[in-house]
């Protein structure tokens, strides 16, 4: 029998009914859960959980992931700042070295800026107060509307609508899809204030790989970046790993309105992934690619 690839979806906050906990993410959990290989066995093996803390404030399993059988996390960064201890860091940077796949993802603001020490991958998330945005011209607010939230808010579009993505050259194998009538992805749920991400001048190991574009300046962000399996300087071979400018791409809420949100999400919601069959199946053929991208099976 094949063995699945185990997949670790796991927030940085702790369960909570008015907040985005992971059970907010269960559109994801049951699709990558029923996925198959032609022969019929199971792609995935999903785990999904909220942040726990023990006595020291550790949560039991970020802390001791190298030591896991999972074989790569999906981390939706969801604090401002208390997400991850030292020892969580820690744990989820091992477990990287070992070679395990990492997507992380975030908000806008300090949203998730807990992640800043994960080795290299703390360098591809820009925040308001920590890791800034080293082009000062993004500095400054871009959705006008959710005037509390501060830059970087890149307003892609109302929850529930879609944003067609740039995808850059050369096409990452990641967004081609047999099912679009281009036979690449083209179609990403929105957000009104999604963060910034980008890669440092110098990283060979990293590469932004699809745009999206601000309804309200028409300005470009980056959406998603990659990094390449290496070898570190201690010879360790370092899985892959994606950034995401926001958690929303993912969460329930922004695949069908009709799941719900927090009551303090205020921003009216649209209908675009309702209207549009193709930016479901798109997000769809992503989340796929990604996890068997992340595992080295793409």
């Amino acid at each position: 029998m094949v063995e699945p690839i185990r997949v670790l979806l796991q927030t940085t906050i702790p369960t909570t009914q008015d907040d985005w906990s992971i059970w907010r993410f269960s559109m994801l959990n049951s699709y990558l859960s029923s996925l198959k290989d032609e022969a019929g066995n199971l792609l995935f093996e999903v785990t999904a959980r909220d942040k726990e803390s023990d006595a020291e404030g550790n949560d039991p399993v970020l802390s001791s992931l190298d030591k896991s059988n999972f074989d790569q996390l999906w981390l939706f960064a969801l604090d401002v700042g208390d997400g991850l201890t030292d020892k969580d860091t820690a744990g989820i940077n091992a477990f990287r070295r070992r070679g395990g796949g990492i997507l992380t993802t975030r908000d806008h603001q300090d949203m998730g800026c807990s992640m800043c020490d994960l080795v290299d991958i703390g360098d591809t998330h820009y925040f308001h107060t920590q890791n800034i945005d080293p082009d000062e011209t993004r500095c400054c607010a871009d959705d006008p509307y959710t005037t509390y939230i501060s830059w970087p808010n890149y307003h892609s579009g109302a929850n529930g609508d879609y944003q067609q993505i740039s995808v850059l050259e050369p096409v990452h194998e990641i967004f081609k899809s047999p099912s679009s009538p281009s036979k690449v992805i083209n179609f990403f749920p929105t957000h009104p204030h999604e963060g910034g991400i980008g890669v440092n001048p110098g990283d060979n190991n990293a590469r932004v790989i699809a745009l999206g574009k601000s309804k309200i300046t028409e300005r470009d962000f980056n959406l998603i970046v990659t990094m390449e399996g290496y070898k570190d300087a201690m010879g360790n071979s370092v899985g892959r790993a994606l950034t995401h400018s926001s958690f929303h791409h993912f969460v329930d809420y922004n695949w069908d309105i009709d799941k719900g949100c927090p009551t303090f999400v205020d921003e009216l919601p649209g209908n675009g992934m309702k209207d549009n069959p193709q930016a479901l199946e798109d997000i769809l053929v992503y989340v796929k690619n990604a996890a068997l991208w992340l595992a080295n099976k793409l």
